[in-house]
């Protein structure tokens, strides 16, 4: 099933957090120290990560109990809990089971549950499930949490603008990843949605071999930035891939991380057709199909692998 975007808010609250964040990055002294500084960051939320306890279903148990006789003063999790944070106290617990890469993305998370003073207000225990960072249906106070996380770990602006002085490619965000602390994943996303460019990715699970039929790979969600969605609306996409269509037939496969740039056609919502590259990178977890119009290519020249 296609997961809608986890991070997209109203402008005005998008600004709103924005600001939260970059007050965060400046009070930490974290604009300039890469990758961010994730204690910095959770010292000027106020919050500290407990380390010497397990989160496991006892230790949700014990909070639920403590203050979910009352309502409203507990966010439940959709499903297991891998993040928590206790705003009595400003702590924060931690599934550690979870990639350290992924933990990074939590822990900012819960920052931003305990930065953004509207949110410390709202509730006394928050528990957090992969549905409030990935969620099939993401409320506005899980966005906004997660949006605080992208800007503080992206540092506002200065990835995407770093991106911006290479030639375009699904190789500039897996570069960057490094620098900035961040999953491929969340490096990926960040350039697309913040690209002046219209572009978007095509995100797939891993392909599951099909004895006889080759493979199918399901679609994960579509990411794509502003000017994508002004010219192409929401693509319309089939909810799984197979080598016999254009996009399937670029899933790196035997081993492979990447296919050359490829020759694919999209429709606009003026019913004009445009021609565009595509670029495919598998991190063995997801497939990223890269796409831009042939047009939006400004100052490189690319060559179409055979």
């Amino acid at each position: 099933m296609r997961k809608p975007d986890d991070r997209t808010l109203p402008f005005d609250s998008y600004i709103t957090v924005r600001k939260q964040a970059e007050k965060a990055l400046r009070d930490a002294g974290a604009l300039d120290v890469f990758p961010t500084p994730i204690e910095d960051i959770m010292k000027v939320a106020n919050v500290r990560e407990v380390e010497d306890e397990v989160l496991n279903e006892s230790l949700v148990e014990k909070f639920r109990k403590e203050v979910g006789s009352v309502v409203g003063t507990l966010k439940r999790a959709l499903s297991k809990v891998i993040g928590l944070f206790d705003a009595r106290a400003g702590l924060i617990f931690i599934d550690r089971t979870l990639p350290p890469i992924k933990q990074i993305f939590v822990r900012l998370h819960e920052a931003g549950h305990g930065f953004l003073p509207w949110q410390r207000k709202m509730y006394q225990v928050v528990e957090d499930s992969p549905e409030s960072l990935d969620p099939e249906v993401a409320d506005l106070f899980d966005r906004e949490a997660n949006v605080f996380a992208a800007e503080v770990l992206f540092k506002l602006d200065k990835f995407i603008e770093e991106a911006n002085d290479h030639d375009f490619s699904i190789f500039v965000p897996v570069r960057l990843k490094k620098k900035y602390g961040s999953s491929i994943y969340s490096a990926v996303r960040q350039y697309v949605s913040k690209n002046h460019r219209a572009c978007a990715v095509i995100v797939l699970n891993p392909p599951v071999i099909v004895p006889g039929d080759g493979f199918r790979a399901a679609l994960r969600r579509v990411d794509s930035s502003v000017t994508f969605k002004e010219k192409f609306g929401e693509l319309t996409l089939p909810d799984e891939f197979t080598p016999d269509d254009s996009i399937g037939a670029m899933v790196p496969l035997h081993g492979r991380r990447a296919t050359g740039k490829k020759e694919l056609f999209l429709t606009d919502l003026n019913g004009i057709e445009h021609r565009c590259l595509a670029e495919a990178f598998t991190n063995t977890h997801q497939v990223f199909v890269l796409v831009l119009p042939v047009e939006e290519l400004t100052r490189t020249t690319i060559l179409l692998a055979s």
